[in-house]
């Protein structure tokens, strides 16, 4: 008996109960990635769920599987989004009272989502975590039964039936199938479900590369809990990966891919382009991997399965996505350019550049010498056309430097391009991600008080539940060990960037 047969019953019930409020999602081919990258490729569809994420099936197996004195006392959850809105859906259906705990930085498109399906909803603390630690609490209080997000069994025989369904959808067998991973409820049910029936059938997991918990925890053989994490992809954003679900991926998952901010939003475009819909970028991580991987691997005409597994994206963030998609598809590269302060120089320099479209030129004067401009470029040919160019600049006497994967470039210095301050004496410079709530950065300020003097900052709102912001501070030699011990008591991630090339080139 394999030490995984007890997942075959559960799944096999999960199959036959999950539909009451479940749909049999669609398993699309999609003409113009397989035209791309050469393979025949599939998108399972779970945004075409209810509440538009695969989280319905494994919150409803669980729910509706309770004991009715269980059921009679009702749930309680933490989460800041999809699980939310799958335990809110189960519980409307079932005619069960539910709290759902969730943090204050949740944006209001989510919380009306679940407010709308009779759901109770406390805001609690900053992160996920601090909504966790006081939900549990209250179900130990109240009696109230916790449903986790991931970390159960029959959760993650509920998340198991989206394998079920693309086996049966495929007009043969699946080569490779890839599987965004969090907290492991999907990839562990999919794993289990497909290892027993078709062996053969490699499945590989995705995760963003600032929230490797999975991956961290197969490179270390135990679970960790990593420091601190991105939460770009907030789907996905999960400091520990869950234990039963640990237990299986390390035992039937093939690999584990780290993909970045940048592949993310290139594969959100990708899907638009040949479906229409939008994914959330948790939704587009097994595509993005997928694609890494042809690249990795050079493989052809195979069969290619992806999990799209959400689409709860809040508009405002799309401009951010489209910013960084050409990014992630080497379709645009961000390049600084020296070029001699005098008449001229920009025209010789557009010369240079040749027959392609700028997506941006920035440049403010500094000093009668040498200039820097701030240019993006419209590639055709991805990097290959990206190194020619550079080395071309760099055989005419140019200056350059390739600033497309520096995030102070992508995130701050394209949009703030305005000379240097040399009055600015003794200047540090520190990217923060703020909790997206009000009253968030005059508790930044009122707790640094008038010790330093503030020199640059610059703040874009993303629609997400955090912002990034670039600051500089005046702090003498002297007192920067008491500066850090005031960042760290701030709890929230910080980055010293007094020596990224951007902020370097274009405003110390």
């Amino acid at each position: 008996m394999s030490m995984f047969d007890e997942y075959k019953k559960l799944i096999d019930e999960a199959s036959h109960r999950i539909y009451a409020v479940a749909k049999r999602t669609d398993l699309d081919h999609v003409p113009q990635l397989s035209l791309r990258h050469q393979n025949n490729i599939w998108l399972k569809r779970e945004d075409q769920q209810p509440v538009f994420s695969y989280k319905l099936r494994g919150a409803y197996n669980m729910i509706a599987s309770l004991p009715a004195a269980e059921r009679a006392r009702g749930v309680i959850t933490a989460s800041a989004g999809n699980h939310a809105q799958g335990v809110a859906m189960a519980t409307q259906r079932l005619h069960i009272k539910a709290t759902i705990v969730m943090p204050k930085t949740t944006p209001d498109i989510k919380i009306d989502a679940v407010k709308r399906m009779d759901a109770d909803v406390i805001l609690h603390g900053s992160t996920y975590d601090d909504a966790k630690d006081y939900a549990l609490n209250m179900s130990h209080e109240t009696g109230l039964c916790y449903v986790p997000p991931y970390d159960h069994p029959l959760i993650i025989a509920g998340q198991a039936t989206v394998g079920v369904e693309l086996l049966e959808q495929h007009p043969g067998t699946p080569d490779i199938i890839f599987v965004p991973v969090g907290g492991g409820g999907l990839i562990a049910g999919i794993a289990a479900y497909i290892r027993d029936k078709c062996p053969d059938i490699a499945v590989i997991g995705v995760e963003p590369d600032e929230a490797p918990c999975m991956h961290q925890a197969l490179k270390a053989g135990e679970r960790v809990v990593l420091d601190k994490i991105g939460i770009f992809a907030d789907g996905a954003a999960v400091k520990q990966a869950g234990a039963e679900n640990y237990r299986i991926v390390k035992e039937l998952v093939d690999e584990i891919l780290l993909v970045s901010v940048d592949e993310i939003c290139a594969s959100v475009k990708a899907i638009f382009e040949d479906t229409r819909s939008i994914p959330e970028p948790a939704g587009a991580l097994a595509l993005a991997g997928l694609k890494q991987y042809v690249a990795r691997e050079k493989i052809k005409n195979k069969e290619l399965v992806a999990i799209f597994s959400g689409a709860n994206v809040n508009f405002d963030r799309l401009r951010h996505i489209a910013e960084l998609a050409a990014l992630g598809e080497n379709q645009e590269a961000l390049i600084s350019i020296m070029i001699p302060e005098r008449p001229g120089s920009f025209r010789h320099l557009c010369h240079d550049l040749g027959p392609r479209l700028i997506t941006e030129f920035n440049y403010r004067y500094a000093d009668n010498n040498d200039a820097y401009v701030f240019v993006g470029v419209q590639l055709k040919q991805g990097i290959e056309e990206k190194d020619k160019l550079l080395n071309n600049l760099k055989a005419k006497g140019y200056k350059v430097t390739d600033l497309s994967s520096d995030t102070i470039a992508k995130m701050h210095i394209r949009h703030m391009v305005g000379g240097h301050a040399p009055q600015a004496e003794n200047e540090i410079i520190y990217r923060f991600e703020f909790p997206e709530r009000s009253g968030a950065l005059l508790h930044f300020l009122t707790t640094m008080g008038e010790r330093w003097n503030i020199s640059l900052f610059h703040y874009r709102n993303h629609g997400a539940a955090y912002g990034r912001v670039l600051i500089g501070f005046q702090v003498k030699q002297e007192e920067q060990g008491e500066f850090l011990q005031f960042v760290d008591t701030l709890g929230i991630p910080y980055w010293d960037e007094r020596d990224n090339p951007a902020y370097q080139t274009f405003l110390r």
